[in-house]
């Protein structure tokens, strides 16, 4: 007997900020030095949050948003930091804790 599976959608299981935030506060940490997840990641809640909806709070067309978060996307900076304030998220920097020597 073959097993089916279906294709995993996670932008239907982001249905809460809290959803939002933890999923990507685990994209990020899974990313590492692949700036491409992240981005990938932020189209998944474009997605979950309603892309049409992105469109107008950012002044980017929707095309132009599916283009952007496509695996072939390469959004600029000013994208990502308007899609991550319609979408309610801010972009933070903090230091990284290395071990020292000693």
């Amino acid at each position: 007997m073959a097993i089916k599976t279906m294709r995993w959608n996670s932008a239907e299981h982001l249905k809460t900020d809290e959803d939002i935030q933890l999923y990507l506060e685990a994209c990020i940490e899974e990313a590492g030095d692949d700036p491409a997840f992240i981005v990938h990641a932020l189209g998944v809640i474009a997605k979950a949050k309603n892309m049409s909806q992105l469109a107008r709070d950012t002044g980017i067309s929707r095309e132009g948003l599916y283009k952007a978060f496509s695996p072939d996307g390469n959004p600029t900076f000013a994208t990502v930091a308007k899609v991550a304030k319609a979408l309610g998220l801010q972009i933070t920097v903090q230091t990284i804790n290395h071990a020292q020597p000693g």
